[in-house]
């Protein structure tokens, strides 16, 4: 499915096809890409045409995420529910396990049937579907779940040729069963040996509320994407500012006040908590709803301090200031990409080592992955048909350290991590499913050769990003010459219609499944957080009736240790789940748990609740 591309993020509208749209009424639905702050809107090179943009792009979800309690006396949970759409809209897939078009389910009998069409947790965005598609035939169902229900996993470990990493990796390897934490009750096997995780359980791991802080009122759709925990403080994008919170009580430490919108923050911040953002030249008005996304800053997440702030003229852009759409930090150096081109700066004081310049070759920086490392997504060529190139930058002069040309049929990429350094991308948008991944390629940073592709069926396994962005995958960890990912949900083996699924992982050096398996449990989805030295933390999105889990996943033994278990309480519950997960931000440090959002709208009254949260968090005693 395509769409027509929306406009230019960060000019004002000029009328005309694409010009950008008010939001429906309504306010709020789903998360939706919005018009100003070039928030994943893909606009062509300079002097290039404007075409429609890839399949994989976020798509206007069209039903109520995973999450939202059912009542007791409805069918079994996760079974489609009847009425019209609900607030917190969120993506939707097909029953995991369920055939598409032309396909046979796995582990399902032959005989025909038609998928059924139900809300999952952290959806990757809307499927293909026929209209025929979407009817329910009750009676088929449930003889697929009674012949089939839990079989998917069993049956994929290692036999089926789909899983194959790549041409020249082999077959995948094979499954060890579950190990770590059985079901509900979180038995542990033996421990491991020190993987250097700093993430201790605490001596009770069940949490109670820290804080709720309420949207922000705002009219039209704003970004504040952007959050991060240092050793006193949360701190959150606000509207045209970021704040500190206390930890423990979400009383305001402090504010930065901005000259407009943030529109792209840093993931990654120095070790004197230090970090970079992008926002707009000036803030928003009725008679001026879109502002360019054309200041660069570094923010001191420790005082609450602006370091500096700058805009950047170029060749590329003639004489207005050039406008990025997401901004990277790797050691002292602030990396800022966009359609423009890439410019970079030093984090103290702002001093410009690049910026866009004009390539004989029409070559240019989309955009940065930063933490351990730098590396760029870089795009030649025509919009219609783009060459990316993935290089390992020196992060003082931006000069390539080694190069990659991504094969043909990749028009976006998206940089996992940057050492080791692991792309992502849809190639020849055959995942089908929005995730914007069909396909991982570890490269080998030093040189740029290709050590493996890695095939990742969009059928089997949830990790997703977000194909505009460079660095903006979610529900994916990189460690221990290891990619975690999760698989999409299936049946459990419990009670009828109950979801469940599990984190698995790729050599990064064969491309071979490794078999370490972290189940999450009847009625649970998983998905990893971040890497904590050699360890995986995760969280256990909650069924209807029980509060969410944060839990570590030992890298050796693949043992599951609880970190926090948050209340099943229904209003507490409710909160914690009214976030979608792929347009969500989690962070998990030192027994604190944030669960926030990346964009709201003007607040609208619900049939389930009058609540509506910018941040949600737990902690432990």
């Amino acid at each position: 499915m395509t769409q027509p591309p929306p406009p230019p993020p960060n000019d004002p509208p000029q009328g005309g096809f694409g010009a950008p749209q008010d939001p429906p009424p309504g306010g709020f639905g789903a998360p939706k890409e919005p018009p100003a702050g070039g928030f994943g809107a893909p606009t062509p090179p300079p002097g290039q045409p404007a075409q429609q943009p890839g399949y994989g792009y976020p798509q206007p979800p069209t039903q109520p995420g995973y999450g939202f309690p059912q009542p007791p006396t409805q069918p079994g949970y996760g079974f489609p529910q009847q009425g019209p759409p609900q607030p917190h809209d969120h993506p939707t897939q097909a029953a995991y396990g369920f055939p598409q078009q032309g396909q046979q389910p796995y582990g399902y009998p032959t005989a025909p049937m038609q998928p059924a069409h139900q809300p999952q947790p952290g959806g990757n965005g809307p499927k293909k579907f026929s209209t025929q598609a979407q009817i329910i035939v009750a009676a088929v169902v449930a003889v697929a779940l009674i012949v089939g229900g839990g079989l998917w996993y069993a049956n994929s470990g290692g036999d089926d040729k789909k899983d194959e990493a790549g041409a020249s990796a082999g077959t995948t390897g094979e499954n060890k069963g579950g190990k770590g934490e059985k079901g509900e009750k979180g038995e542990k096997g033996e421990k491991g040996g020190d993987t250097g995780g700093k993430e201790k359980a605490p001596a009770n791991v069940e949490s109670t509320v820290a804080f709720q802080l309420p949207h922000p009122k705002v009219a039209e759709v704003t970004t504040v994407a952007g959050s991060w925990v240092t050793d006193k403080a949360y701190v959150k994008t606000g509207v045209n500012e970021v704040v500190g919170y206390d930890l423990d009580k979400g009383t305001k430490l402090w504010s930065i006040p901005l000259e407009g919108q943030v529109c792209a923050a840093s993931r990654h911040m120095s070790d004197d908590y230090k970090t970079a953002i992008v926002f707009e030249e000036t803030k928003r008005t009725k008679a001026n709803k879109y502002a360019s996304c054309n200041r660069v800053g570094a923010i001191d997440l420790a005082t609450g301090k602006l370091i500096w702030s700058k805009q950047v003229t170029a060749s590329t852009s003639g004489d207005r200031p050039v406008r990025f759409d997401e901004v990277t930090l790797s050691g002292t150096t602030v990396a800022a990409g966009g359609t423009d081109g890439g410019a970079a700066f030093k984090l103290g004081d702002g001093a410009e080592l690049w910026k866009p310049k004009v390539s004989a070759d029409r070559c240019y920086d989309r955009g940065y992955g930063g933490g351990e490392a730098l590396a760029v997504v870089r795009t030649c060529g025509s919009y219609d048909e783009p060459q990316l190139i993935i290089q390992s930058l020196n992060p003082t002069t931006g000069a390539p350290l080694s190069s990659y040309k991504m094969p043909a049929g990749v028009d976006y990429a998206s940089i996992v991590s940057t050492k080791p350094l692991v792309v992502a991308a849809d190639v020849g948008d055959t995942a089908g499913d929005g995730s914007g991944i069909s396909d991982f390629f570890s490269i080998d940073e030093a040189t740029g050769k290709l050590k493996i592709r890695i095939s990742a069926d969009a059928e089997k396994y949830a990790a997703n990003c977000r194909s505009t962005k460079v660095e903006s995958c979610q529900h994916v960890a990189v460690g221990n010459n290891r990619i975690y990912v999760p698989t999409e949900e299936h049946e459990g083996t419990g009670e009828s219609f109950s979801r469940t699924n599990e984190i698995v992982s790729f050599d990064l050096t064969t491309g071979k499944q490794t078999g370490d398996r972290a189940d999450a449990g009847e009625k649970f989805t998983m998905f990893p957080l971040r890497m904590d030295g050699g360890n995986i933390i995760a969280y256990r999105e909650p069924p209807y009736d029980k509060g969410g889990e944060v839990v570590s996943i030992n890298g050796d033994t693949f043992e599951q240790t609880v970190l926090m278990r948050n209340p099943s309480d229904e209003k507490i519950r409710d909160a914690e789940t009214s976030f979608s997960s792929d347009y969500a931000e989690f962070r998990y440090e030192r027994g604190h748990f944030f669960i926030s959002e990346t964009m709201i709208s003007a607040p609208r009254k619900s049939s389930l609740s009058d609540d509506e949260y910018l941040v949600v968090s737990f902690r432990t005693s």
